[in-house]
């Protein structure tokens, strides 16, 4: 901590050095309101150490200030007052040594009042801008990749959970449930705007999600299976459901982002890899979400009950199981775990957008379809596999190209075992 202040000192020193650009002391942390947005981001250092002293300037319309650097933890923000678009700008002279930007050093953003906006921008350990391995192998960079991809693992599966079990018990694929972990994160936005704490805040969002899964069930996939709408059919209304909450929520909170929590994340170094207080917590919460589900599949009525209609409704009905029942507990379970995700993702990320969701979509299903469909063991074993893929990924490749390789990864294993890692094969004839 000593040298951490030190370094911070020196930093400072030499940028008020005559020729030395001058940059305004990092600014309060910007809150959103109907009358101020917030232009903000969080820049790290290619080995993921916070990047302290980074000088950026914005333009636009109503800037109130249009100086900031970064703070102790890489956070920087601006309060605009004004809708319109904004030119952030991020000196480049204000670099750690041994870094480097990775694309442009200007971000534009589209701003709209009462919402936070990120603008991204992102360090390399090369001046070509990707990051470099020249200097060989870096164990370092090796482990501190590999727990970033079990937090994404986690995280991936505390959402695919549900998505296996409404698979397993319906046979529909909900394209909707990206937009479910979304709906978390907004709520508990919300909620946490509303009543002042973080805690009470995510707990209310998960009691709404779990809700909001109940009105589902009751509202629109129970009618639907009574009137015996093919598979097919259901899984389109789901995707008409997905795009219906994507503009409710782009509506509701616009374009940019929000912040659960709007204090600036601590970061903490453990055995040489950092992560934020926020990650530490959320993947805790996350390991005692996925255990208490499993146990309780395992051992509770409920869970047996489960297991029973996910093999055979029939004989599960006939056995005096209400299948009806069964599957709205599932429902509400689905949406809750969506929405611990969906809160758990906003603290990790720093914020949670329109789209958030959505761009997991893809990896929901490569994690549920690797592990095997409908089996909530192998969501688990597929989420943890895909979101390790992700970020060691990122050692080698542009991180543009880490989905990728996971989805190919997933098409190359289901052409060797097409049933998934827990899946059981299907006899036909």
């Amino acid at each position: 901590m000593a040298l951490a202040a030190l370094l911070s000192s020196v930093l400072a020193a030499l940028l008020l050095l005559p020729g030395a650009p001058a940059f305004a002391a990092t600014s309060p942390a910007c809150s959103a309101d109907a009358a101020t947005a917030c232009v903000q981001g969080t820049i790290r250092q290619s080995d993921d150490k916070p990047a302290v002293g980074i000088g950026l300037t914005i333009a636009g319309p109503g800037a109130t200030e249009t100086e900031t650097k970064t703070d102790d933890s890489g956070h920087w923000s601006f309060a605009v007052t004004e809708d319109g678009e904004y030119t952030v700008t991020l000196d480049t002279s204000t670099l750690p040594s041994g870094q480097f930007i990775d694309g442009e050093s200007t971000r534009t953003v589209t701003v709209s009042l009462h919402s936070d906006v990120s603008a991204i921008f992102r360090l390399s350990d090369s001046p070509n801008g990707s990051d470099s391995t020249a200097g060989g192998f870096d164990w370092q960079r090796f482990w501190q990749q590999a727990v970033q991809g079990i937090r994404l693992g986690l995280l991936l599966a505390l959402a695919s959970l549900g998505l296996s079990l409404i698979f397993g018990t319906t046979g529909l694929s909900n394209f909707a449930h990206g937009e479910l972990v979304t709906l978390g994160g907004v709520i508990a936005w919300f909620f946490t705007s509303v009543v002042g704490n973080l805690w009470v805040g995510g707990i209310l969002a998960v009691i709404a999600m779990a809700a909001l899964g109940w009105v589902q069930d009751l509202g629109i996939w129970r009618p639907l299976r009574r009137r015996r709408l093919s598979l097919t059919q259901m899984m389109i209304v789901s995707i008409g459901l997905s795009i219906a909450l994507q503009y409710v929520v782009q509506l509701w909170i616009g374009a940019g982002t929000v912040r659960i929590d709007r204090a600036n994340p601590d970061t903490v170094t453990l055995w040489g890899v950092t992560l934020t207080i926020q990650s530490y917590v959320a993947m805790g919460i996350a390991i005692v979400a996925i255990a208490g589900v499993g146990l309780g599949l395992m051992y509770t009525r409920f869970g047996r009950a489960t297991r029973a209609v996910s093999d055979n409704p029939a004989l599960a009905s006939a056995s005096g199981i209400d299948v009806d029942k069964v599957i709205r507990g599932v429902w509400i379970l689905a949406s809750g775990l969506a929405g611990l995700a969906g809160v758990l993702l906003g603290l990790v990320l720093n914020g949670v957008g329109w789209e958030t969701g959505g761009q997991l979509l893809l990896l929901l299903f490569a994690a549920v379809t690797l592990g095997g469909l409908g089996t909530a063991f192998g969501a688990f074993a597929g989420a943890m596999v895909i979101g390790l893929i992700v970020e060691l990924t990122n050692i080698w490749l542009p991180g543009d190209l880490k989905y990728a390789t996971a989805l190919t990864l997933l098409i190359v294993i289901l052409l060797f075992r097409p049933q998934g890692i827990f899946g059981r094969r299907e006899r036909i004839g």
